[in-house]
């Protein structure tokens, strides 16, 4: 199979709903990190028939511009073999508009479109001059779209903050009346994450903590600030082992470049994890995850090193507090750099790493178990309407 080729993969239904079964085209052209992890957790959990249809990780501005013509070709070989769906769910990097119109002749009417969102290009921190042809993208494929789905309040908030002044930027037809529309068609469903059985010890933290990066290797995640604070724990000679993991790019930030040499005596791991198992293993061995970014609509590898056990200190905005419980907030949130180091500097001296009430509501709450059961009751509706 060349390698821009779309792949497909199908998720089977449990047998015991089989009369409830949904079959689902799940859309992914940008098909890697929390796209590929939600695409192939949402396949192993949901209780419905789920086909994938993808393409390779990279080029995103060419996956918005021109992938539907790649994938439209494959979708219509689906159709034209016997497949019938009852939902298009497509991520938000899908020119929906694009895709259906080229569909258009194969595409049932009845089929439900859903358009998930895990980011969008209008809020999207850019490095130079914003580019709001994507954002309209974005925007024409909410139109065109049955129901939107966002990973986060923050999220919907935060689009729907912003695309009133879009729009209102166009000289003529502006469409402002599209935004009522959109808000009562859209929700909100998180993404899962799929940690190992294996519940974190409580443990007090060794005298030389682990700390840990998960996060992409880019510039909009902001590890200057991150090594940075790192930097000032190393001039006040306190120990420390720094496992810095996460999807890699060809570009490597600058930061990480200098943080590789001036930290190299802290440093335990350096680069993406070989693994699913290797990955998990250093979160477990983590005593303190950090986040600097500088924008999150979800924050998926947070999440995941909650779950092996490690405490989180992060942005007092964004989507993280609704991640958490209110009552951690004034634990687990800072509110500036200064915060941060000062809340590094008592964690670091604290005698546990995360509460096993916080392990368990994240383990819980944004579990795929759970999280599946969520969109597959969301996936039902369409058909309990339809049937209503």
């Amino acid at each position: 199979m060349s390698s821009v080729t779309p792949s497909v993969v199908s998720g089977r239904a449990q047998a015991d709903i089989a009369t409830q079964v949904c079959q689902v085209l799940l859309v992914s052209p940008f098909h890697t990190g929390s796209h590929r992890s939600w695409a192939e957790g949402l396949i192993r959990h949901s209780q419905h028939n789920i086909t994938l249809v993808s393409l390779p990780g990279r080029f995103w501005k060419w996956r918005m511009q021109g992938g539907s013509v790649r994938l439209a070709r494959h979708i219509r070989e689906l159709l034209n073999s016997g497949y019938r769906p009852d939902i298009l769910l497509v991520t938000d990097m899908v020119h929906l508009p694009v895709l259906t119109g080229l569909l258009s002749d194969v595409l049932a009417p009845e089929v439900v479109k859903v358009l998930y969102m895990h980011e969008n290009q209008l809020t999207y921190p850019v490095q130079g001059k914003l580019d709001l042809s994507y954002a309209v993208m974005n925007w024409l494929s909410q139109v065109a779209a049955d129901y939107v789905v966002f990973n986060s309040h923050f999220h919907r908030q935060n689009w729907f903050k912003h695309l009133p002044g879009m729009l209102r930027s166009f000289p003529d037809f502006r469409e402002t009346g599209t935004i009522p529309l959109l808000k009562n068609r859209s929700c909100v469903l998180p993404v899962g994450i799929d940690p190992p059985e294996r519940v974190p010890a409580v443990e007090p933290l060794r005298q030389t903590p682990y700390i840990l990066w998960n996060h992409r290797w880019d510039h909009d995640k902001r590890p200057d600030r991150f090594f940075q604070n790192l930097y000032r724990l190393q001039a006040a000679g306190q120990p420390f082992v720094l496992l810095a993991a996460g999807e890699t790019f060809e570009k490597i930030p600058e930061a990480f470049v200098e943080a590789e040499t001036r930290l190299r005596s802290h440093i335990r791991h350096w680069g993406y994890a070989e693994s699913r198992q290797a990955y998990w293993d250093l979160l477990y061995q983590s005593d303190l995850i950090m986040s600097t970014t500088e924008h999150e609509f979800f924050g998926i590898s947070v999440l995941e090193a909650i779950a092996a056990g490690a405490f989180p200190l992060l942005p007092r905005k964004f989507s993280y507090p609704e991640l958490l419980p209110s009552t951690l907030h004034e634990a687990c949130l800072y509110d500036d750099l200064e915060d941060l180091w000062m809340k590094t500097w008592q964690r670091i001296s604290e005698p546990r790493r995360a509460p096993p009430s916080l392990v368990r509501h994240v383990r819980t709450q944004y579990g795929w178990p759970h999280v599946a059961h969520v969109y597959d009751s969301f996936f039902c509706s369409f058909r309990d309407r339809d049937s209503g």
